[in-house]
């Protein structure tokens, strides 16, 4: 399999003061088409960090991280907005929502931005994810009127509508109790294996990681272990 994920030597310091607070310290870590990987680790050891790099959300301080061969630093903004916008999808802890959108209009979003699919297309894509999710009874709610869990799938038919090559989810069950966290996961584990889709986690859930194919462990800004299932 080919590695949608390379991160090479990566380092990050976010200056604070007088000091500097490193958050990754030379990671290196290669991720491959298909793979269900968890980050894992206690709170401040770099995982939010590390998945707002591979996202393209904030660069290294030193080294590089290279999506599907492409080393991200010589990109454009531009070039990076059609890269999040093509490519990647996110899922984030506190949903990001649009409150005032029914559930239909939150997963047609990114669609309208990237500008190229007629109504009937935008529709037709929507809706069958919407069932995927089991939310088309839904689609005409306010996101506000919804479930932690509701919107947690709402979150996720947002992230794949533009069918990324890479989904990244921080702390995706963070919010959740723990029977519907579960069935969150079991839900992007199935997406996971129909669509091939590489899914990112960070997470300090036991039940995520036990889930995942392939758990990296992160301790104080590297490395500290890995393995598979």
């Amino acid at each position: 399999m080919a590695a949608v994920v390379k991160i090479a030597g990566v380092e990050k310091v976010y200056p604070l003061g007088k000091t500097e607070v490193r958050a990754l310290s030379g990671i290196d870590l290669s991720i491959d088409e298909g793979e269900f990987t968890t980050i894992a680790g206690p709170s401040g050891c770099g995982k939010s960090t590390l998945l707002n790099l591979i996202g393209c959300m904030d660069i290294p301080t030193r080294g590089e991280v290279y999506i599907e061969g492409q080393p991200i630093a010589k990109l454009s903004d531009r070039e990076l907005t059609r890269l999040r916008l093509e490519k990647l999808g996110f899922i984030f802890q506190s949903f990001n929502l649009i409150p005032v959108l029914t559930v239909f209009q939150n997963v047609e979003f990114p669609l309208l931005l990237q500008g190229r699919w007629t109504r009937a297309e935008r529709q037709a894509k929507v809706t069958a994810l919407l069932a995927e999710v089991d939310l088309l009874k839904q689609q005409q709610q306010r996101s506000s009127e919804l479930s932690g869990g509701q919107r947690q799938r709402v979150a996720i038919a947002r992230a794949l509508v533009t069918n990324p090559r890479i989904v990244l989810a921080d702390e995706p069950t963070a919010n959740l109790d723990s029977a519907t966290g579960e069935r969150i996961i079991e839900l992007m584990k199935n997406i996971n294996k129909t669509h091939k889709t590489t899914f990112i986690f960070s997470t300090h859930d036991p039940q995520v990681m036990r889930q995942a194919g392939r758990i990296v462990r992160l301790k104080d800004g590297h490395v500290a272990a890995e393995q598979r299932s």
